[in-house]
């Protein structure tokens, strides 16, 4: 079996993120604090027939503020659970969810 090897891509610039959705895909904007930059952050379907994700934290720069985000362009449409808070998001394909990372959520 030949290993993996997963490139770290530089950041975004002005926060740019393009997000295809419609149908049953979706995406997920999970907003986190400053100190968790650079971490990648999994995203576990409950349907375990489906792959899990991840997504690293970036600074994005938004008009005069920094915010931090991880973004998850393409979710199938279901639910799923977010790594190291527990917390349950439900994704609806055509929208963007947005929550803020909650650690003590576990």
């Amino acid at each position: 079996m030949n290993a993996v090897v997963e490139v770290a891509l530089p950041p975004s610039r002005q926060a740019s993120v393009v997000l295809d959705i419609g149908g049953d895909v979706g995406a997920l904007v999970l907003h986190v604090s400053a100190d968790m930059l650079d971490q990648e952050i999994d995203l576990d379907p409950i349907d375990q027939a489906r792959p899990h994700t991840h997504s690293a934290v970036r600074a994005r720069h938004v008009g005069t503020q920094v915010l931090y985000a991880a973004v998850y362009p393409g979710l199938l449409a279901g639910s799923y659970t977010v790594e190291g808070s527990g917390q349950l998001v439900t994704i609806e394909g055509g929208r963007i969810t947005e929550i803020v990372y909650d650690p003590v959520a576990s």
